[in-house]
């Protein structure tokens, strides 16, 4: 079955591979970021599958009118991955308060606004799928990053509220802990070798199973870790 899907915060890792991965599930999808340049590229290199949507999803007006963009293109929204995060790497006596809440902006209160917008287009239809990229910061705070800290706890937190509200209505909402570093376009650190990553495309993978899980059997939290992570 064709759906449609919204991925707010694409970039050149997991971003890209979740975009990849569901144009290849014969989805058709919206590409949300602040870097036009890139969306646009992105968008150009995978085909008529994919739409790039200039979007800064802290700003509500602009999410509203970059999801008439995907429904005008490719019909009601589907699937969305609140993806978009932010936040300084400060500690307490370091962080400003501008930089606190531009992580809040842009994790928490960007994921509102995106699933307002999709939930609104999955309750007129016969259900869908909400995902929220999380972090181990999600579970367990890291020192020297308050801002991240803080605004992963409360996605994970948004992601458990909306689950239970909205299960009954037939949409699935998911939560997934990437419990370690991803491995981006370029090659590993010198001093570390590639198992220690976590596979983008294979993320994506597991995205995807969230996407085509049965109703009798969803999936609230995954939690993703190369298997030589400590944990």
């Amino acid at each position: 079955m064709s759906r449609t899907a919204v991925v707010a915060g694409v970039g050149p890792g997991l971003g890209a591979s979740l975009a990849r991965r569901f144009v290849a599930e014969d989805c058709r999808v919206g590409l949300f970021a602040r870097s036009e340049d890139y969306v646009t590229d992105l968008a150009d290199d995978i085909g008529e599958r994919a739409i790039a949507v200039p979007t800064d999803v802290t700003d509500p007006e602009a999410v509203a009118e970059g999801f008439e963009r995907v429904r005008e293109a490719f019909g009601p929204v589907d699937v969305l991955v609140n993806h978009a995060s932010g936040g300084a790497w400060k500690g307490l006596q370091d962080i400003s308060d501008d930089e606190f809440a531009h992580a809040l902006d842009v994790g928490p209160t960007g994921g509102l606004h995106c699933s307002r917008e999709a939930v609104a287009d999955m309750l007129d239809t016969d259900g869908g799928t909400v995902i929220f990229t999380g972090a181990t910061s999600a579970v367990r705070g890291r020192g020297g990053a308050i801002g991240f800290s803080a605004a992963k706890f409360a996605v994970r937190g948004m992601a458990e509220s909306m689950a239970r509200e909205l299960g009954p209505e037939g949409i699935h909402v998911a939560h997934v802990v990437v419990d370690g570093q991803i491995l981006g376009p370029d090659a590993p650190a010198a001093d570390r070798d590639a198992e220690e990553y976590l596979d983008p495309d294979e993320i994506a993978a597991s995205y995807w199973h969230l996407v085509e899980q049965d109703r009798s059997a969803w999936t609230l939290e995954l939690d993703l870790r190369p298997h030589v992570e400590s944990f």
